[in-house]
């Protein structure tokens, strides 16, 4: 016997749970289903832009993320061969109402599912659900699931399908099964390491680019140890050639990264001894998926990295998915959780916004800054920046970013 719900989310990351929440919050019924059968704080760092930040502050999130992260307070960059480039300010520090937080990604999630289970309740999050298929009719949806030992569980019966079940969707396969994911050669890696804090301790770094080797930089926990070190997340980037799409988040060897970065000892960081002193280390291809044409299928759609996978850069793709949840959230409300309407209506809304910001993170992301440098200077070391481009060139990358992903001061005081 099947079970009966209004509204079904597969899929409990950070999209599906907030679009649980804001769905709770405007007195709609849903229920959650997670592949996971237990909820653990894997992975490394994430950036919450003011645009995400906002989004979770109307979740009523803000505190308890800022007791666990860190607060940053500038973004800079630097060539391969630490020399400054450019610097601003950030969240707060340059005129927000709210601030720019690095956290683990795991406590974010933590967080997020902790909410969710005190609010929308325990009977209404479900762990151990794996969507195998779905079939649908002009009413209801079925959903059809295996538990963790892949044993058949008892159906889902709803009016409403969210695929929030991330890249690698199950959902979007069925509609889209022969989609590939786009790897362009860029390799990466991430890792976390004791440190003591870099700069101010509260800064942001990009240093170098992808054709020669790429690192980003951030803290995401102070006071880690009684020695006065943060957690520093750290991504390292290179393009290479000739090389198929490494395994996904499997175990990174220190000898296939450090030797990238074996001369990156500058005066103010020893990149080589960052990455050799690391906690862990994971390998995976930087992926993305080509824009679609069409996230709704009568009544399901996608939302999150199910809907727009994109390029970690830039720190947009958590935002993204929170902002969806919003969007569809007030659909849903609007035409009511029978009505298939609501599906499109938010989709009308995010594709084109969202198709934008995939394109630019492939193009023009926030390092293009030391791309563009790059170029200027043939990779090679420089006596002053501005003898190479002018600070107002480089504010004017930054701030055309912003506005394709939506987090101009001006637009996030409109939210």
């Amino acid at each position: 016997m099947s079970m009966q719900v209004d509204l079904a989310i597969v899929g409990g990351g950070i999209a599906g749970l907030a679009l649980a929440l804001h769905l709770h919050e405007r007195g709609i019924e849903c229920h959650v289903f997670e592949a996971a059968s237990e909820i653990k704080e894997l992975g490394v760092g994430i950036t919450l832009l003011p645009h995400a930040m906002k989004e979770l502050q109307v979740l009523g999130l803000q505190s308890e993320i800022e007791a666990v992260g860190i607060e940053n307070y500038e973004s800079v960059f630097f060539n391969r061969w630490g020399q400054f480039i450019f610097k601003e300010l950030r969240g707060r520090h340059a005129g927000y109402a709210i601030p720019e937080i690095g956290i683990h990604r795991g406590k974010l999630h933590r967080i997020l599912f902790d909410a969710c289970v005190s609010r929308v309740g325990a009977d209404h999050v479900h762990l151990g659900y794996r969507l195998q298929s779905l079939t649908q009719n002009d009413s209801h949806v079925k959903l059809h699931f295996t538990d963790s030992q892949h044993q058949s569980i008892p159906d889902v019966t709803c009016h409403l399908a969210i695929a929030a079940d991330g890249i690698n969707s199950a959902i979007r396969k069925q509609y889209y099964p022969n989609e590939q994911l786009a790897f362009t050669g860029i390799q990466t890696w991430r890792g976390v390491t004791a440190h003591s804090p870099i700069l101010t301790g509260k800064s942001y770094m990009r240093v170098g680019s992808i054709e020669t080797g790429k690192m980003v930089i951030y803290p995401i926990i102070d006071a880690y140890d009684d020695q006065g070190n943060q957690l520093i997340n750290w991504m390292a980037e290179i393009r290479t050639t000739g090389e198929t799409q490494n395994d996904w988040n499997k175990q990174g060897r220190l000898e296939d990264v450090l030797p990238i970065y074996k001369d990156w000892i500058f005066d103010w960081l020893d990149v080589t001894a960052l990455i050799r002193n690391a906690q862990s280390i994971l390998e995976y291809p930087m992926v993305d998926k080509d824009p679609i044409d069409q996230w709704t299928f009568g009544r399901v759609t996608f939302i999150g990295d199910s809907a727009h996978p994109m390029y970690p850069r830039g720190s947009n793709g958590s935002a993204q998915g929170l902002i969806d949840a919003r969007v569809l959230a007030d659909q849903i409300q609007m035409l009511g959780v029978q009505d298939a309407k609501a599906l499109h209506a938010y989709e009308n809304i995010r594709r084109p916004l969202t198709s934008k910001v995939v394109q630019t993170n492939r193009t023009t992301p926030p390092d293009f800054i030391n791309i563009k440098v790059d170029e200027l200077t043939g990779g090679q070391p420089f006596k002053h920046i501005d003898d190479v481009i002018s600070q107002a060139e480089l504010q004017k990358i930054s701030d055309d970013y912003k506005k394709i992903a939506g987090f101009s001061l001006n637009q996030v005081e409109k939210i």
